[in-house]
């Protein structure tokens, strides 16, 4: 089953269908070139979706462990078969390089074989009562109809980790990604509905809505059994009032200000490594990266001068071409909002060691330098909110504790790291530090796909999103008691 056209992109209740509103995505790193042409779902539509998958989930609620385990399993295959073509989808409407591209849709496969294999061995557990002649059984239940928003950046693997979750443990999705990545968003959902219905199971269990949050995305939320959402804090704390006004769980993964600290004691060349790694790939556009270098003032100059020395070699460019290590940000919107935060570092007293503005490349696109600060504290503009560019700062610190208090100091608490040989530091700082997930000389950016995921602070709200942990929020207990 596929679409007629690219007009005909919102799938619901098991069919492809018009939107009203038309929307074009132009090709980021060549403004000249048309990446696609979509429509937009409206309320209604919604409306109809949320029907279709509530008729349809008893079905696939009651469809064995094994049912649900082959339907994943060919999504997982479907994704690894066609990774080529869904990787240049990805990379001409978001500015994903061909390589990131291949990396997130892997992932996303990975993700949904592992759910493949917890759909088999959802827990459950019989126990004796305090009463004689009684038993307890302990069960997990569906949830019933998934509201899942999305975001461009990572508009394969943020999706799947929470789809695959979803389908695993028998409830049905309403998907709401973002409008500025419809093409590939189609895609999935199409391998999505093929899997299903090949193994017997009604497309209609999956549905995507395509449109702005404010209106389709609200009405996604008013309308589901629990939202899980990935995006800024500001939408997250609305959704998650509404979800409270709703007495409806809900999942939050918001942003992130990450640090990564170096001590005087690392290699200030292996320290540089990880740090470009950290902050500017996929053009600094992910949760995990790093906004704030906090660097011992003994290493500090060494630290920088390797960072500049390598960001210079860095190969900004055209996504689509082989020898791009970084493509551009994805919009105009983008581009804009990191400009301003560059101009409000200069003016508050931060020094540009490299980069700063925008790039001039054979095609017509939204290419920024990557960009490095220095002579920055920890209470500038640009190390307090999350810039979601190519863009990062160091701060100098005089010694560990005051690194770890600078790193703690923060509204957030997704990602965060540390590049030092003392192995006293960086047990303490493991054991201190206030954020979800945190790296011993790796990048801040960069987690596997069976393990939990997530923050702390205005990071996070809810359960952990992957690994076992996901079963927290797709499934609710039971106690069932019985007479022997």
């Amino acid at each position: 089953m596929s679409p007629a056209s690219d007009r005909i992109t919102n799938f619901i209740a098991g069919s492809w269908r018009p939107g009203r509103e038309r929307l074009d995505i132009v090709n980021p790193s060549n403004l000249d070139e048309l990446a696609g042409s979509y429509s937009l779902a409206g309320a209604d539509d919604v409306a109809e979706a949320v029907a279709a998958a509530r008729a349809a989930q008893p079905q696939w609620r009651a469809a064995t462990v094994e049912q649900r385990s082959l339907v994943l399993d060919a999504i997982s295959r479907a994704l690894f078969d066609r990774k080529d073509e869904l990787a240049r989808i990805a990379a001409t409407e978001g500015g994903k390089t061909i390589p990131d591209a291949l990396g997130e849709i892997t992932r996303a496969a990975h993700l949904a074989r592992f759910f493949a294999a917890e759909a088999l061995r959802a827990p459950g557990e019989t126990l004796g009562s305090v009463r004689p002649g009684v038993e307890v059984d302990v069960t997990r239940e569906p949830v019933g109809v998934i509201g899942l928003v999305t975001p461009w950046n990572f508009p394969v693997a943020t999706p799947m980790w929470k789809i695959a979750p979803a389908l695993a443990f028998g409830n049905a999705v309403i998907w709401k990604p973002s409008e500025k990545t419809p093409g590939i968003s189609i895609a999935v959902t199409r391998l999505i509905a093929e899997a299903l219905e090949a193994h017997g199971m009604p497309a209609a269990l999956f549905n995507l809505v395509i449109g702005a949050g404010p209106n389709i995305g609200a009405a996604v939320v008013d309308a589901v059994d629990a939202v899980s959402f990935t995006g800024s804090v500001n939408t997250g704390r609305r959704i998650a009032v509404r979800c409270a006004e709703r007495m409806i769980r809900v999942q939050l993964e918001l942003g992130g200000q990450n640090p990564l600290v170096v001590l005087g004691d690392a290699d200030p060349e292996r320290a540089a490594e990880i740090g470009v790694n950290s902050a500017y790939f996929h053009a600094g556009q992910r949760c995990t990266a790093t906004g704030r270098f906090i660097v011992e003032d003994s290493i500090h100059d060494a630290f920088v001068a390797a960072m500049t020395e390598r960001m210079a070699a860095l190969r900004v460019g055209h996504a689509l071409l082989p020898e791009t290590q970084i493509g551009p940000v994805i919009d105009e919107f983008q581009l804009t909002k990191n400009l301003h935060y560059i101009d409000t570092g200069l003016k508050e007293g931060a020094q540009l060691a490299s980069g700063g503005g925008r790039l001039d490349r054979p095609t017509r696109g939204w290419f920024l330098a990557p960009t490095l600060f220095t002579e920055t504290s920890n209470a500038m503009t640009i190390n307090r909110e999350e810039v979601f560019g190519p863009v990062a700062s160091v701060i100098r610190v005089k010694d560990y504790e005051e690194a770890l208090h600078v790193a703690n100091d923060t509204d957030y608490g997704l990602s965060s790291g540390i590049i030092t040989n003392s192995m006293k530091h960086a047990r303490h700082f493991q054991a201190n530090i206030q954020a979800g997930m945190t790296m011993l000389n790796l990048p801040t950016a960069g987690v596997d796909y069976h393990v939990p995921f997530g923050g702390r602070k205005m990071s996070s709200y809810g359960p952990r999103e992957q690994g076992r942990s996901a079963i927290e929020f797709y499934t609710i207990i039971k106690t069932a008691y019985r007479a022997l």
